[in-house]
């Protein structure tokens, strides 16, 4: 079993380490410096069981049926995303190789494997630079903020990766050097969270896709100053894949819009609904709303009649619709979506670094459950939403367009 010392530091044994670890530089990191007990892209958990590594062919029902490569394979830990493991990380003793893996137990068939990193040294190399160059929040970071920025850190990790990789650097640290660095984009605001560079949504949808307000079209309840200038000097894009602004008509209350609406089902109103600002529509039949005073961000789910936490602000907000479609450009050039679970996981990641609020399970209103829109909206695999293009024809019709929830019914990580 892996102990756990100071620092939070996990460290294995010479005896731990017999008889499949025999790769002299991976042996020494395992019995010496160790790898940390937390961390927000890996985690290292499985040490801490009995034995402290188990081989691939120790998890699954049926190991005749595994692929020859994976049977020796070592279990170490986890991707991470915000609030839980992915794929599983193993090693191969031999040549100290650090790959993932899904692993499915009862479908050992199904079973491969990704390279991730050279070596383990390696991978805690990539950890680190990851979060050195795109800690958004942290004011002695190496690198500020703004496009300049975002560029620079985006090429130094780059080159981190390289440096070990070379021409085949695995595709979550490509997407990695990508989409990060794109957290680093707006400063700590004052009011609000973020400070985003003049006109960067405009620059990104085109000035005619963005809706600018009139204090006309603001009810009374809005009262919060910062959020009344965003929505007048900054605006926000009328309509990106996952939501769409009210713009025929000034923006009413919660309870104004389902009074007004004569067709629409009874519907129960959250409290406060009078002080809450329907902004526009997300999917599946849920408002996107403003509370007037405190101008936090909040969806109101019309089925289960449930609000919940959005974004912190309408600055995050922003800069989330700014992420998403900045991802899609992306992908069109790189094919992030090829290894979709990973793209969703690092996009989530990027956009906890700038608004935690937006991935916190915690739940803050009445009757809150702990769902979180974006975080969802980008596993959604069978929507699409993360692709270049809206899925269409074959490309959404084959298993590689089931959603997260369907493919995690099969694997675990461990």
């Amino acid at each position: 079993m892996g102990t756990t010392g100071a620092g939070g530091v996990i460290t294995l044994t010479e005896a731990d380490l017999d008889p499949y670890v025999t790769h002299a530089e991976t042996r020494q990191l395992l019995t010496g410096p160790g790898l940390p007990s937390e961390d927000a892209l890996l985690g290292f958990g499985a040490l801490a069981g009995q034995p402290a590594l188990r081989r691939i062919a120790e998890l699954v029902d049926d190991a005749e049926k595994l692929a020859e490569e994976l049977r020796d394979q070592l279990v170490i830990g986890a991707l991470r995303t915000v609030d839980r493991d992915l794929e599983s990380l193993v090693l191969n003793g031999t040549t100290g190789e650090v790959f993932t893996t899904y692993i499915h137990p009862r479908h050992p068939a199904l079973m491969d494997l990704s390279p991730l990193a050279p070596s383990l040294e390696a991978l805690l190399r990539f950890a680190a630079a990851t979060h050195e160059l795109t800690a958004s929040r942290d004011p002695f970071a190496p690198t500020g903020y703004g496009a300049e920025a975002v560029r620079e850190a985006s090429e130094r990790l780059a080159s981190v990766f390289a440096a070990d990789g070379g021409d085949e650097v695995a595709p979550y640290w490509r997407m990695t050097a990508l989409i990060r660095p794109l957290a680093r984009i707006g400063r700590p605001g004052e009011g609000l969270a973020l400070d985003l560079p003049p006109r960067l949504l405009d620059e990104e949808f085109g000035t005619a896709a963005i809706v600018r307000f009139e204090d006309v079209d603001f009810p009374g309840v809005l009262t919060h100053e910062p959020t009344r200038r965003f929505l007048s000097e900054v605006g926000l894009p009328e309509n990106g894949y996952w939501y769409e602004l009210d713009t025929d008509v000034p923006l009413p209350t919660l309870a104004e819009h389902y009074a007004d609406d004569d067709g629409f089902r009874a519907v129960s109103l959250p409290e406060g609904a009078e002080r809450l600002i329907r902004l526009g529509s997300l999917l599946e039949d849920t408002s996107l709303v403003l509370d007037g005073a405190t101008g936090a961000v909040l969806c109101f789910s019309e089925p289960d009649a449930c609000l919940r936490p959005l974004n912190a602000d309408i600055s995050t907000l922003g800069f989330t619709v700014w992420l998403v479609h900045r991802e899609k450009a992306l992908d069109t050039e790189h094919d992030l979506t090829a290894e979709y679970e990973q793209l969703a996981a690092t996009m989530a990641g990027t956009l906890a670094a700038v608004d935690p609020v937006a991935c916190d399970r915690t739940p803050r209103t009445p009757h809150d459950d702990g769902r979180r829109y974006w975080p969802e909206a980008f596993e959604d695999q069978a929507g699409g939403g993360l692709y270049a293009q809206a899925l269409r024809g074959n490309r959404g019709s084959s298993s590689e367009g089931s959603s997260w929830r369907e493919r995690r019914a099969c694997w675990a990580p461990l």
